[in-house]
């Protein structure tokens, strides 16, 4: 990694009348020397956090109603980099219940959601590659504020990052015509079988990569951060989508920005390797302990649920259903569990009374209700 040489500046010259510098990354699919033994014992780490995340996956049961609320977290922490201000709380809503002026936030967030669950259910048909990310930034940009910045399709113009204009950016990546060749790249990299690398390095060098083609018009940052947890699940170092490593880019988002700029600027590939290593171990961490605590939690609810009796086990059918999906109406209760409207009352009104849900509105009718001390568990 010492000998790396991450690209060159190449001029863009059209009849001499506009003339910039863009940024033209050195492809990728070769093999990489690691000798830095930092990289060496963060890279242990990283692997063996993930592995005893993994096992927490593998040993909760109905781990399936957990899953929506790991992805609905990466998708907050993610957009909010992007400036998006939707947070855990107005995420779990549906459109109805949000300001209008707050739509737009949330419906990219909501878009998110939807991209990274339909990539996951994807990913048995059709492995990580261009194809799948073009499919899945259709999804992302659908009705937001990127909508006729071509979702789904690679850009065929310049883009840059930061400034008004290509003339102030801090940043222009490779012009348009080096893309097919770049993106070709950094897929043969992925699924290159003879280059024997660490996926968790090679997971990192693939993200500093797609940043810097910067492929689409946008969302660029947001399909790169999904990309990690795809690649992730379809190598099986995860069975499910539960490390969201977005949440630390955010946390330290300008040591994030620093971190790959100075790969481009200095060559220096292992800084970036290991802030990117170093995410994976406090992300893990992080996600092991929610595990730990939704265990504890679930045990304290369902202890509270065996008080009710004759509906304990509805009781504790509507409290999976509620570990999905947090934030319900009486409607909702009533349609999960095929009861009449005064039986999903009902046991709502148990549930309150028993401090599992909480009423949100202090309104008399459309109520909402949530459980608070579950979604506590996901907020920063």
């Amino acid at each position: 990694m010492k000998e790396y040489k991450a690209g060159k500046k190449n001029i863009f010259d059209k009849d001499k009348s506009h003339q910039y510098e863009y940024f033209l990354p050195s492809l990728i699919n070769r093999t990489f020397d690691i000798e830095n033994k930092r990289i060496l014992t963060t890279l242990e780490e990283a692997v063996r956090l993930l592995g005893e995340l993994n096992a927490y996956g593998s040993l909760i049961p109905d781990i399936d109603f957990f899953i929506q609320m790991h992805i609905v977290s990466e998708a907050v922490s993610s957009s909010k980099i992007e400036g998006t201000k939707t947070g855990m709380d107005e995420a779990l809503l549906s459109a109805d219940e949000i300001d209008p002026e707050k739509r737009d936030d949330w419906q990219e967030v909501n878009n998110y959601i939807s991209a990274m669950n339909k990539a996951i259910a994807n990913l048995g048909q059709l492995p990580v590659s261009v194809r799948l990310v073009k499919e899945t930034h259709s999804i992302l940009l659908s009705g937001v504020r990127g909508e006729h910045k071509m979702p789904g399709e690679i850009r065929t113009s310049q883009n840059w990052i930061g400034g008004a204009s290509v003339n102030t950016a801090h940043f222009i990546p490779p012009h348009e015509k080096h893309l097919p060749e770049l993106l070709s790249d950094w897929e043969k990299f992925w699924h290159n079988e003879n280059i024997h690398i660490p996926i968790l390095i090679k997971l990192a060098i693939g993200h500093y990569q797609f940043e810097t083609i910067h492929p689409f018009l946008d969302g660029n940052g947001r399909i790169g951060r999904l990309l990690i947890s795809l690649q992730l699940i379809e190598r099986g170092f995860l069975k499910y989508p539960v490390l969201y490593i977005s949440d630390f880019f955010e946390t330290h988002r300008q040591s994030y920005y620093d971190a790959l700029s100075k790969v481009r600027t200095d060559d220096d590939l292992e800084q970036w390797v290991l802030f990117f290593l170093e995410g994976v171990i406090e992300t893990a961490k992080k996600s092991k302990r929610t595990f730990e605590n939704i265990i504890t939690l679930r045990e304290f609810f369902e202890n509270k649920i065996s008080t009710l009796g004759r509906k304990t086990q509805r009781g504790r059918k509507l409290l999976m259903y509620l570990f999905s999906d947090p934030v319900v109406k009486i409607k909702d209760v009533e349609k999960y569990l095929e009861v009449n409207y005064a039986t999903a009352n009902s046991i709502v009104e148990d549930f309150v009374n028993l401090g599992i849900l909480k009423e949100k509105t202090g309104f008399s009718r459309n109520r909402l209700f949530g459980i608070d001390d579950y979604i506590k568990l996901f907020r920063k």
